[in-house]
This record gives C-alpha cells, sequence and structure tokens, in this order.
C-alpha cells in the first residue's frame, strides 16, 4: 500500500545501508537536471544499467522529486539535498530543501488533462512502493522521500504484479 507520512510524521528509519550517494545542488532546473544524472550513472555503477527498468524508475522518481525541490522549495541562494541509499533490495530516495512552510499534499491531486504540469507526484505516488514527506532532520524545510523495492537482476517489484496475466 503506498502511503504519504506516516501517522508519526516520522521517516522509517533504515538500519546500515549497504550503499549510499548524497549530493547538494542549486536550486536551479540545471541543478535538477544534474541530480536526475547522477543518480542514473549511480545505478548503473551499482549494477543497474542505464535502460534497465529499476535504473529508469528511479532516475525518474529523482527527477520528479528534484524538479518539485526546485519549483516549490526554492528559497534564494539554498540549494536542495538529494540523497540515494540502497539497503536489502529497497531503494530510497530523499530530496530535502529549505521550504518548510510549502508541503505536498497528503495525495495526490487529480490534475486537469489540459494542464501542462501537476504530475510529478501522480508520477512518484504510482512509480514508487511508498512517498511521503517529514520534515527535514538537520535544518528548516522538508524531505519529501519515495521507496522502491528492486528484485536482485534490476526489475521494481511493481512489475511482478503484471505476472500471471495471460496476452
Amino acid at each position: 500500500m503506498k502511503s504519504a507520512t506516516p501517522p508519526n510524521g516520522h521517516m522509517p528509519q533504515r538500519l546500515a545501508p549497504e550503499r549510499e550517494f548524497a549530493m547538494c545542488f542549486t536550486s536551479t532546473p540545471r541543478g535538477a537536471r544534474l541530480a536526475r544524472r547522477l543518480v542514473s550513472h549511480r545505478l548503473n555503477d551499482w549494477g543497474h544499467p542505464y535502460t534497465t527498468p529499476a535504473n529508469e524508475t528511479l532516475t525518474l522518481i529523482a527527477a520528479e522529486l528534484a524538479a518539485n525541490a526546485v519549483r516549490h522549495g526554492t528559497v534564494p541562494g539554498r540549494d536542495f539535498h538529494l540523497q540515494l541509499t540502497r539497503g536489502d533490495d529497497v531503494y530510497r530516495i530523499e530530496v530535502s530543501d529549505t521550504r518548510a512552510e510549502k508541503q505536498p499534499p497528503p495525495a495526490p491531486p487529480v490534475t486537469d488533462s489540459a494542464s501542462e504540469s501537476g504530475r510529478g507526484l501522480l508520477l512518484v505516488a504510482a512509480l514508487s512502493d511508498a512517498w511521503g514527506v517529514t520534515p527535514r532532520r538537520a535544518a528548516p524545510g522538508k524531505t519529501v522521500w519515495a521507496e522502491l523495492q528492486v528484485k536482485a537482476e534490476g526489475h521494481p517489484q511493481q512489475n511482478a504484479r503484471c505476472e500471471g496475466r495471460r496476452q
């Protein structure tokens, strides 16, 4: 079941991650593009080649969260922080910005089909196994996070939902 913010408002804690990538980026479209590219490169280095469903799905989630941080979480002169963590078969992407007062809605809003924007959280919710928003840990702001379970061979668990269907 997908979730927004957990009832206690805190992110689930993970034991020691197997791998971790973290970096600050400028709160500009260029910073968001760089974050997306570095996530894809890191996943490739971790054994999920560029064209695998795991790399493509996690890269898209990171791109949407980074774009939202730039569009809705920008404070002049402040960067956003991205963290990609791999633990067991779960990947977690966290994007933190300094605008605590601009929270995403608990459920992605339904957008007008003619609208040119507003689908980022719908994509995150559809592609991830869980997502939410929590207060930023060591600084003012918020952290929007998403998790995706990935099988050892690099395919997201969500693709297993289609198994057993005949076409």
